[in-house]
């Protein structure tokens, strides 16, 4: 069983930056396709930035030049580098996962989280002045 660890969340102004961290244990993750997620109060879940298990990575169009995914298979961690945060940015954020036996890459590419599964508690990112 795949499960999620995730850091790295917290208070910061506009503009300004955080690094999250998501430590997989159970399986490694060079056989997933992996994503962040993430949650505002009152809203549906979405998909913020995925990326398949050959490192090609896809953006949500608001994060795309302010976000960058990366994986160290390692390690057996994921990060996302969020840097000019907007208010709108605040939310949980969670990691995702897909088998790459289960979808193909093509399947999943959209980061809609319908196809991904979470095991994590996630991390509250709140951006405000």
């Amino acid at each position: 069983q795949l499960q999620f660890v995730e850091s790295g969340g917290g208070l910061v102004q506009p503009g300004g930056s955080l690094r999250l961290s998501c430590v997989a244990s159970g399986r490694s993750l060079d056989y997933y396709h992996i994503g962040w997620f993430r949650q505002a109060p009152g809203k549906e879940r979405e998909g913020v930035s995925c990326m398949s298990s050959g490192d090609t990575r896809t953006y949500a169009d608001s994060v795309t030049g302010r976000f960058t995914i990366s994986r160290e298979n390692v390690q057996n961690t994921v990060y996302l580098q969020m840097n000019s945060l907007k208010p709108e940015d605040t939310a949980v954020y969670y990691c995702g996962a897909v088998n790459i036996t289960a979808a193909s890459w093509p399947m999943v590419a959209s980061c809609a989280p319908y196809n991904y599964a979470f095991w994590g508690q996630g991390t509250q990112v709140s951006v405000s002045s």
